[in-house]
């Protein structure tokens, strides 16, 4: 049997979790608060997710750079990938908040969205 201590980061508890994992699969988490402690260590121990955040640079903008991030979180594995895809995307202004600037990211089936409003020069 393996065992990992994780932070959980579920709610503001931020409580330490003790994870069980045997044969690929959560037996017992220890140290929650919560049920969300329960839930967070079994889903970071078989299969971690994360939203992915960078800048895109922006032509014709008020703004040299816009925000983004994944719509969803993506699968852990994945981040690496992502990120050398969108090295090297640039987008045009305007953009409003929301809208999609690359679509199906490393097929995942989620998009990257601007966080933030970029008006046209």
């Amino acid at each position: 049997m393996m065992q990992r201590e994780i932070t959980c980061i579920g709610c503001p508890m931020g409580c330490n979790l003790i994870v069980q994992i045997e044969n690929g699969e959560v037996v017992n988490v220890s140290g929650n608060s919560c049920k969300i402690g329960i839930d967070h260590a079994k889903k970071e121990c078989t299969n971690p997710t994360r939203i992915v955040t960078t800048t895109f640079p922006v032509l014709n903008g008020i703004y040299p750079r816009v925000a983004v991030k994944t719509a969803e979180a993506i699968p852990k594995y994945k981040i690496e990938e992502c990120m050398k895809a969108l090295k090297d995307v640039a987008v045009t202004a305007p953009i409003s908040r929301g809208d999609i600037l690359f679509r199906n990211i490393v097929q995942t089936g989620i998009n990257i969205v601007a966080t933030q409003s970029v008006a046209k020069k």
